[in-house]
């Protein structure tokens, strides 16, 4: 039978997408993107924020017409959506056939089998549950990178965030077993290896008494075929000294951290329930560029956050202004229902934080500009990406780019390149966050 599997949200929820489509493929399940050709329709939903909530929603909706009128004979709904509106969903959308929580999301082949015979299927076990299926994943990102989920939960409570009461408590995948899984994604020619987590740095804490990134980060450096390890999501506060000298001085791992700092005004990451002041993110800053010269640090922030006066964007405009992050992103506060901010007094009209969104980003293209230009001359090794034949060029990222929400460089060759080949280039040109490169004479590595 036909299966389409359409995966919303984070690369997280990709790496849960990509266990189920492993799980699926054992049981010989086939696997489409046309959804007029599928008897079984799975939808991983996300729902951080208000506008993947419509999102999920939306696709759901859309499906369901496949059900009631299509080929589709059963309906599976999968993720955060799921486990936090699962009421509502058996109630109103009654072509659904299944619901699994996001601790249940392996019992995938059993919904399936349940629903073809006529059962309607939901499943919410403990949301401290950690699934561990035994299947080999199917790496849906091209095959030269892939995620590498190193843990589950959150146990910081901020107070704009629904994750843990989606996901539950934190805890961290055996080490052993995320050296196995990723030596095997080595052996199926993965290149670059990105680890993620709703917060990478206390990897271990609750396994291993102690924060233990810093190992799991040694240990994986010595994969034969890995040629890039990438870390995401690190809280500012948890960075610690053996994690900066682990990748200062493993040649594996990318001169690139993520840090979702979300403000920068005292008052307003007190508010967020955040464990940061101001002072103390320069210096994390500071530090990190001191002991790791060439890094490049990516950040992620909200604007109008409720109660931000004009004052505390000015600050957040200032501090970002200081910082001149390599990388940076902007979300406008989203009010979730159930989380302690959307209950706050002085909501923060949408245009106005769409203005303040928008003053960010602009500053944030100035900074950019600026230091793309200045890389001009500079030689590098990237990763090339893919090819677009209307325009005669190749794709890459360098190592200061992750896939999918930072920049590329465009290379112009008559050279034929594939995608997870490192090749060594010149930067010729910059064009807003995109550079401009050409082949070396010994290009390849």
């Amino acid at each position: 039978m036909n299966v389409l599997f359409i995966s919303l949200g984070c690369d997280k929820n990709l790496v849960d997408s990509e266990v189920m489509l492993g799980l699926l493929e054992k049981k010989g399940y086939r696997m489409t993107d046309d959804e007029s050709e599928a008897d079984i329709i799975i939808i991983n939903t996300c729902c951080f924020i208000h506008d993947a909530k419509e999102e999920s929603i939306q696709t759901i909706l859309e499906m369901a017409e496949h059900r009631k009128n299509g080929r589709c004979q059963a309906l599976i709904v999968t993720g955060c959506l799921a486990q936090r509106y699962q009421e509502e969903i058996t109630r109103e959308i009654s072509e659904v056939d299944a619901v699994l929580g996001t601790s249940s999301y392996d019992s995938v082949a059993e919904a399936i089998e349940q629903a073809l015979a006529g059962q309607r299927y939901l499943k919410f076990l403990d949301r401290d549950r950690l699934p561990l299926p035994e299947a080999k994943r199917v790496v849906t990102t091209g095959g030269h990178y892939a995620y590498l989920k190193i843990a589950e939960g959150c146990d910081k409570h901020c107070t704009y965030c629904i994750i843990p009461k989606i996901r539950g408590n934190f805890r961290s995948v055996p080490m052993e077993r995320l050296l196995s899984e990723a030596a095997e994604l080595a052996e199926g020619g993965v290149r670059e290896l990105i680890l993620v987590a709703q917060e990478t740095t206390l990897y271990g804490v609750d396994l291993y008494g102690e924060k233990s990134l810093h190992r799991l980060l040694r240990e994986l450096c010595k994969i034969k075929g890995l040629r890039w390890i990438r870390v995401l999501y690190c809280y500012p506060e948890e960075i610690y000294d053996e994690l900066i000298q682990t990748i200062k001085e493993e040649k594996k791992i990318c001169h690139y951290l993520d840090l979702p700092i979300q403000h920068a005004s005292d008052r307003i990451l007190k508010r967020m329930g955040r464990r940061t002041t101001r002072k103390q993110l320069t210096e994390i800053i500071e530090k990190l560029r001191r002991e790791i010269s060439d890094i490049a640090l990516r950040t992620t922030l909200i604007s109008g956050f409720p109660g931000e006066t004009e004052q505390d964007h000015e600050e957040l405009m200032d501090f970002v202004n200081e910082m001149e992050f390599e990388r940076l992103g902007v979300f406008t506060y989203s009010q979730e229902e159930g989380t302690p901010a959307a209950f706050m007094e002085n909501q923060i009209e949408e245009q106005v934080k769409e203005e303040r969104r928008a003053a960010l980003m602009e500053l944030q293209q100035e900074i950019v500009f600026e230091k793309n230009e200045s890389m001009q001359g500079r030689k590098m090794t990237v990763m090339v990406e893919g090819y677009l034949p209307e325009e005669h060029v190749y794709v890459a990222r360098t190592a200061a780019d992750a896939p999918g929400v930072d920049g590329y460089l465009f290379i112009e060759t008559s050279e034929t390149l594939v995608s997870g080949d490192f090749v060594k280039v010149t930067v010729t040109g910059a064009q807003e966050y995109d550079l401009i490169g050409e082949m070396e004479d010994e290009f390849t590595e």
